[in-house]
């Protein structure tokens, strides 16, 4: 063979191809989520977010209940495939937990979202003065921003409102948001509704920045049929509002729909981003998966 001896002629032709197979296994075997800016907010984030608040209340999870290695490292997972968006709740616990990830994920690097449980002070906040609620709320947005150790928080909802005429009794608590706002330390507000006719008055309602919507094609743990709040979500979006969705599988209920569930949230038009929980890298992974196979049209 002109000198190549067959040793000489096949070895660099398997060098070459174990090359080839070494680059293609160091390829990751996930695609990161779009990257998005989040309406008129300004705040850029991944369009898939990492929930935290998977079996929650009181300032605990299915995410807590793991311990504290387990949790950060998931927080630390997340960003490795390139979720920056960060979905918190005082009422989930999960503050500590995101504040020792960011040891090591770069602060300017994510948007984190949290929500105020204001019937911290009451179940019935229009009992309560107005300088209560005043000072309440701000204690509140103190202590967020220490127990992250933080400078500023991406987002931060009134959480979890059930009734339509809730604007009177959450007024104190919006002032404070509102000048936190002003001042730089927040970047949008918003709610998080959990009922039908709150969502409506948040969709009108020019203090609003960011709605937290449930939504999935079956209606399930959703606050109207899915087709209501689909034509209610777009009505809010032409009023300048920017949606996040969540219960995307109906809290875990829709899971063996969950193809589905991702499909209709993808193409339903209405959400700038999803939130959904994981309390393993896996099901990180498969939410993952699941969004790249139906990308936004």
């Amino acid at each position: 063979m002109d000198g190549f001896s067959r040793r000489n002629f096949f070895v660099p032709m398997l060098l070459t191809a174990a090359l080839a197979s070494a680059s293609q296994a160091a390829k990751p075997s996930f695609v990161p989520p779009p990257q998005v800016i989040l309406g008129q907010t300004g705040v850029t984030m991944s369009r898939l977010g990492f929930g935290t608040g998977v079996k929650s209340g009181k300032k605990k999870s299915a995410m807590t209940k793991q311990g504290f290695e387990a949790f950060v490292q998931l927080f630390r997972h997340c960003y490795d495939r390139g979720i920056t968006f960060f979905d918190l709740a005082d009422w989930y616990g999960s503050h500590p937990y995101c504040r020792e990830a960011l040891r090591y994920i770069p602060r300017e690097k994510v948007s984190i979202m949290t929500k105020l449980w204001w019937r911290s002070d009451s179940h019935k906040p229009g009992e309560l003065s107005i300088a209560h609620r005043t000072q309440s709320a701000q204690a509140a947005v103190n202590r967020f921003r220490y127990e992250l150790q933080t400078d500023y928080l991406d987002m931060v909802l009134l959480h979890c409102l059930k009734k339509k005429d809730w604007v009177e009794e959450m007024q104190p608590y919006m002032d404070v948001l509102n000048e936190e706002k002003t001042a730089g330390r927040i970047k949008a507000v918003g709610v998080s509704c959990h009922d039908f006719g709150a969502m409506q008055t948040a969709a009108e309602l020019p203090w609003v920045d960011v709605m937290l919507a449930r939504l999935n094609p079956f209606g399930v743990m959703c606050d109207s049929r899915p087709e209501e709040v689909h034509a209610l979500l777009k009505k809010a979006k032409h009023n300048g509002k920017s949606i996040i969705g969540m219960k995307i599988y109906g809290e875990g209920k829709l899971v063996d729909k969950r193809e589905e569930c991702m499909q209709y949230a993808q193409s339903s038009g209405v959400l700038d981003a999803m939130t959904i929980g994981a309390v393993s890298p896996e099901q990180v992974d498969e939410n993952l998966a699941l969004m790249a196979k139906y990308p936004v049209g």
